[in-house]
Order: structure tokens, then sequence, then C-alpha cells
């Protein structure tokens, strides 16, 4: 393995070379949309992107928010974790995320928080055994349109 480093994307090229992993992730979402919401999400609701690089090459992504809740109190929210297809098994999606994990006790956060597909049962194992995760509630959905 090279030398991986964590660097936040912040500038819309930096978020913009984000794309091409993160879209492994939100299949859903064509890279002009990708940029507007997170650029949208950075200004209005404290989002923040990082990626693992190896060398000069992006390998995971994360996405996350830091949030007060009654339930959670000040914790962070994961919005989105993803590690290149060509990548995983390396370590990096654990990486990348005990980087938000010391970043939050950093900024004085008392958690970490996120959700995960149903359908994705090999995270959730990452989740619980392998990070020790608990699982503490379902979360719903409607849509409004």
């Amino acid at each position: 393995m090279d030398t991986v480093t964590v660097k936040e994307l912040s500038s819309r090229e930096e978020i913009r070379q984000g794309y091409p992993v993160m879209s492994q992730l939100r299949t859903h979402l064509d890279e002009h949309t990708y940029l507007e919401l997170v650029l949208e999400a950075k200004e209005v609701d404290r989002y923040r992107m990082f990626a693992l690089m190896e060398g000069e090459k992006v390998v995971a992504v994360t996405g996350f928010k830091p949030m007060t809740t009654l339930y959670y109190g000040r914790f962070v929210w994961v919005c989105d974790l993803v590690t290149d297809q060509n990548c995983r098994s390396r370590g990096y999606g654990e990486k990348l995320l005990s980087y938000v994990h010391k970043w939050g006790k950093g900024n004085g956060f008392e958690s970490v928080a996120l959700s995960s597909g149903l359908q994705r049962t090999d995270a959730h194992r990452f989740y619980t055994d392998k990070l020790e995760y608990d699982k503490v509630s379902y979360v719903f959905k409607k849509s409004l349109t």
C-alpha cells in the first residue's frame, strides 16, 4: 500500500474528483446533480466531504455533517461512505471512518451515527462486527413527490 492520506474535498474541482467513487454508492446522481447537492449541503447544512487518497488517487470518500438532536445530543451523521470497488477489502473504509471518529471527538461530538440500506448486509457486518456500532433504530422514508 502506498502512503494513504485523508484530504478534505472543499473546492468545486476537489469535490468533482470524488465523484467517480461516490457514484458507486449514489448511482442515481449524475455529476452535475452531485456537485449541486454537495455544494448546497456544504453551504446550508455544514456537510463536510473527505477522501482517502492513495498517492493522488481517491480510493474512498465520506460525507458527514455535525448535528444536534434531542435523541443523540451532539453527534456526527455519516451521510455517505464508499470505497472504490477496485480497492475494497484493504482497510480503506475503516481508515476513513476512523478519521471521522477522531474528527468528531476532536470537535466535541459525543457519537457517530449512520444508516445503511437494508440490502447491504456486508456493510452491516462491517459496522457491527468490525467497528462495534450498535443497531439503535430503523430509518423510515416517505416520498413527497
